[in-house]
């Protein structure tokens, strides 16, 4: 399996699947236009991209590529990065009928054909097996409640001052903050944060 430094944004479950069967690296979903109506969502991408950079992986259908379009206007470019898929005709196999458009999106592709997008994309890859063994374990919701950040009678305000100090979604709920936490910060980063949290 190939190691990648950048997150990878994809439109849905499908995609996700299929991207990791090639690379091991955070891979988001947008949700496909869920992400017009989700902050939180578009938060998790920003903030992503400006820690480890972020590469696009959209159909290359119209939806596609309106999503692509979404994050390239809400992402500083210095922090993106583009990888298209060629247009080819098909369907997926779990689909009875072939999208709008005929054409194969990014569930559809073999690995080879993912690998060789994100290279010219530009990805950074990285040398080396991931180690799994000894690996630390994400923050938990448990870790949130410690931190007066869920599940307690301030914790709203507690969070929304969190939040604010690292220029997220004021109405952020708790579960899309660990997201964020997990995915954008090693785990002493994250427990710093949470101990800087006003009590």
């Amino acid at each position: 399996m190939l190691r990648i430094r950048e997150a990878v944004a994809v439109e849905g479950r499908y995609d996700k699947n299929t991207l990791s069967q090639v690379v091991d690296t955070l891979i988001l979903e947008t949700g496909g236009f869920q992400i017009f109506q989700d902050p939180e969502r578009m938060a998790l991408l920003r903030r992503a991209a400006e820690k480890r950079g972020l590469i696009v992986l959209t159909d290359s259908d119209g939806a596609g590529f309106v999503i692509r379009s979404r994050i390239k206007g809400a992402i500083p470019g210095q922090y993106l990065k583009h990888a298209y898929i060629p247009d080819l005709p098909g369907k997926e196999r779990r689909k009875r009928r072939p999208g709008k458009e005929g054409k194969l999106g990014v569930e559809g592709m073999t690995p080879q054909v993912l690998e060789e997008v994100l290279r010219r994309a530009g990805a950074t890859f990285l040398e080396g097996d991931v180690p799994r063994t000894g690996a630390v374990p994400p923050l938990t919701k448990a870790d949130l409640m410690a931190a007066g950040l869920a599940g307690g009678t301030d914790s709203a305000r507690r969070r929304q001052a969190l939040l604010r100090r690292l220029d997220l979604p004021e109405h952020m709920t708790a579960n899309a903050l660990l997201a964020v936490l997990n995915a954008c910060y090693t785990r002493r980063e994250a427990e710093e944060l949470l101990e800087m949290t006003e009590k």
